[in-house]
């Protein structure tokens, strides 16, 4: 699920994916940029995002991600985009080649977080991950409700 913290004054618009933290170990991160049409960009500053299923994959040396569901923009006609088509990361040659040595087996490039630069350029930091098992969400879990627990105490 996205989470949207769009400011009406300052424009600032910033989606995160709260479900990967939980589902995964992030063993490095990235920042790269996206290749999207106009009434995609118009759609993310309305707000609408979608990051259940994202990932990434590697195609000819080229990292795209898929299944990132931005919503048709509600004032679009018939230029309206394909809201989960493959959108193509932009990253340094030297950084895909970086990332693809690094996966091995059980590794996956998830999308964690999407924001609109100061410039206006739609950024989103993808992280090269590991699946966590029952056991590690569980303990994860158990932490939070610690800290909880630890807050509400006063000395």
């Amino acid at each position: 699920m996205a989470q949207n913290k769009t400011s009406k004054i300052s424009g600032k618009v910033s989606f995160k994916n709260r479900k990967a933290s939980f589902e995964y170990h992030f063993i490095d991160t990235y920042v790269a940029g996206m290749t999207l049409t106009g009434t995609e960009i118009k759609a993310l500053r309305e707000g609408k995002l979608n990051f259940s299923d994202a990932y990434c994959y590697f195609h000819n040396g080229e990292l795209y991600v898929k299944q990132l569901n931005i919503s048709p923009y509600t004032q679009g006609t018939h230029y309206n985009h394909d809201p989960v088509r493959e959108r193509k990361l932009l990253l340094k040659k030297n950084e895909l080649r970086k990332m693809e040595a690094k996966m091995e087996d059980g590794q996956t490039i998830i999308p964690t977080r999407l924001f609109v630069n100061d410039r206006g350029w739609a950024k989103l930091e993808i992280a090269l991950a590991k699946g966590k098992k029952l056991y590690d969400k569980r303990e994860n879990i158990k932490q939070k409700d610690i800290k909880r627990e630890m807050s509400h105490i006063k000395f």
